[in-house]
C-alpha cells in the first residue's frame, strides 16, 4: 500500500494539472472573444448593427387613405403594391449586403433610398386622389421607415444603426468597418469623392408641351436638377465610405430610382392632353465622372 501511494498521488496531481490547464485555456479563448466585442455604451456601439440582419417596416399607407375616387383606384392600387415591392426589395437587398460598407451603410444605401422611392411613391397617389377630389395632405410623415428585430435604423441625417451587445455586424456596419481607396466601383475600394455624377438631359428630349401640363413639367424638370445636386453632395460626404460597390448602391442606385418617378410623372402630364412621350426610361441612369 505504501508503494502505491506515490504513484496514486502523481497520477492525480497529472489530472488535476491537467484540468487546470484546460481551465486556463478557456478562459483565454473567452476572454479572446469578448475582447472583440465592442463595450456597453461604448463609440463603438454607435457604429454596428446587431448579428441579424432584422426586418425593414414602413409605416401603413393604405389605412391612411381618405376616399378614394373610382377614376382613380386602378393607379392608386398600383401603387399601394409598389410600396409594397420596395419594401420587399429592401429587405432582400439587407440580407444579401451583410457584411458590406461603413457604420452608416444600411441608412445611406437602403434607409434613404427607399425613403426617397416611398415619397415619390406616395406622392403619385395623393395627385391620383387630388385629381378629383381633395389631395390628401402630411403623407410625406409616412415615408421613412425603420429596422427593427435585431437592430434599429438611424433616423437622422448621418445618424448610425445600433448593436445589442455580441452582435456581429449587419450591411458592414460591424464596428464601422467600411473600405477605403480608389473609386467607386472597382476593386476593393470605398468611395474617395472622386469625380462628380452626370445624367442625360431630359428636356432636350422632350416634345411639345401642352400649356396645360407646363408647370408641372417644369416642376418636375427643376426637380430632376435637384436630385443630381444632392446625388453630388452625398458623394462629397460619404468620401472614405462603403465597399466596392458603394457608389452604385448607396448613390447612383437610388438617384436612378428617383428619376424613373419624376420622368415618368413629366411623361404622364404631357400624355395627358397630347401623346405621352416613349423612351425616356433610357434617360435615368447617371454616370459618375472622373
Amino acid at each position: 500500500m505504501s508503494r502505491a501511494l506515490p504513484k496514486y498521488n502523481k497520477r492525480r496531481v497529472a489530472i488535476v494539472g491537467g484540468a487546470a490547464a484546460l481551465a486556463l485555456t478557456g478562459a483565454v479563448v473567452v476572454n479572446s472573444a469578448l475582447a472583440g466585442e465592442p463595450g456597453k455604451g461604448g463609440a463603438a456601439d454607435a457604429r454596428t448593427l446587431a448579428a441579424g440582419p432584422g426586418t425593414i417596416t414602413c409605416p401603413d399607407v393604405a389605412s391612411r387613405l381618405p376616399a378614394v375616387p373610382a377614376s382613380a383606384k386602378a393607379e392608386v392600387d398600383r401603387n399601394l403594391a409598389l410600396l409594397r415591392t420596395q419594401i420587399e426589395e429592401a429587405n432582400t437587398r439587407l440580407v444579401k449586403t451583410v457584411g458590406q460598407g461603413g457604420p452608416n451603410f444600411v441608412q445611406n444605401a437602403i434607409l434613404g433610398p427607399l425613403k426617397d422611392k416611398r415619397v415619390s411613391t406616395i406622392d403619385r397617389i395623393a395627385i391620383a386622389i387630388g385629381r378629383q377630389g381633395t389631395k390628401p395632405q402630411g403623407f410625406d410623415a409616412l415615408a421613412g421607415c425603420t429596422l427593427g428585430a435585431g437592430g434599429t435604423g438611424a433616423g437622422g441625417a448621418g445618424g448610425a444603426a445600433t448593436q445589442a451587445p455580441g452582435g456581429q455586424g449587419n450591411a458592414g456596419n460591424a464596428g464601422g468597418n467600411g473600405n477605403t481607396g480608389n473609386g467607386g466601383n472597382t476593386g476593393n475600394a470605398g468611395n474617395t469623392g472622386a469625380g462628380t455624377i452626370a445624367c442625360p438631359d431630359v428636356a432636350s428630349r422632350l416634345p411639345a408641351v401642352p400649356a396645360s401640363a407646363k408647370a408641372e413639367v417644369d416642376r418636375n424638370l427643376a426637380l430632376l436638377r435637384t436630385q443630381i445636386d444632392e446625388a453630388n453632395t452625398r458623394l462629397v460626404k460619404t468620401v472614405g465610405q462603403g465597399g466596392p460597390n458603394f457608389v452604385r448602391n448607396a448613390i447612383l442606385g437610388p438617384l436612378k430610382d428617383k428619376r424613373v418617378s419624376t420622368i415618368d410623372r413629366i411623361a404622364i402630364a404631357i400624355g395627358r392632353q397630347g401623346t405621352k412621350p416613349q423612351g425616356l426610361d433610357a434617360l435615368t441612369a447617371c454616370t459618375l465622372n472622373r
